[in-house]
């Protein structure tokens, strides 16, 4: 056995260890993961993006992946109405919620205001800060 670094993987090297996970992921749960990416812009009056949100479905929840709001547009209710889209797209599908990180340096607190709440954390990450795991059930579920 060999065991090699790539730092720069192609999609083959990539889909070499996905294809047989989700196999063995849907023999295991005994169902399709439901996998299903999605993505959210903004754009401007050209019709560039210039900021949004990206996730994918997968196994009855949301990950939000990426979430960017230009400097320009943050407090004025665009990351809350992206977020809002985000929730409508995942009830829409009857996923049980959604999960997301963020670093102390960028936005709990706006996830907080939002009803998500922090189920976990890895401290130094990056040194001296911290990175946080929150989630929002939207089945009524309790957290």
């Amino acid at each position: 056995m060999d065991i090699t670094l790539t730092l720069d993987p192609d999609a083959s090297d990539i889909d070499a260890i996905r294809a047989p996970l989700i196999a063995h992921n849907i023999r295991a749960a005994g169902r399709p993961t439901g996998y299903q990416p999605m993505a959210l812009h903004v754009r401007d009056a050209a019709g560039r993006p210039i900021g949004g949100l990206v996730g994918f479905a997968v196994f009855d929840w949301l990950f939000v992946d990426l979430l960017y709001v230009p400097e320009t547009l943050r407090g004025s209710g665009v990351g809350a109405a992206l977020i809002g889209r985000a929730e409508a797209f995942a009830s829409e599908r009857g996923l049980v919620g959604i999960w997301l990180d963020t670093y102390s340096f960028q936005a709990r607190g706006f996830y907080e205001k939002l009803g998500y709440a922090v189920f976990g954390s890895i401290d130094d990450h990056p040194r001296g800060g911290s990175r946080f795991f929150l989630q929002k059930r939207l089945d009524g579920a309790g957290t």
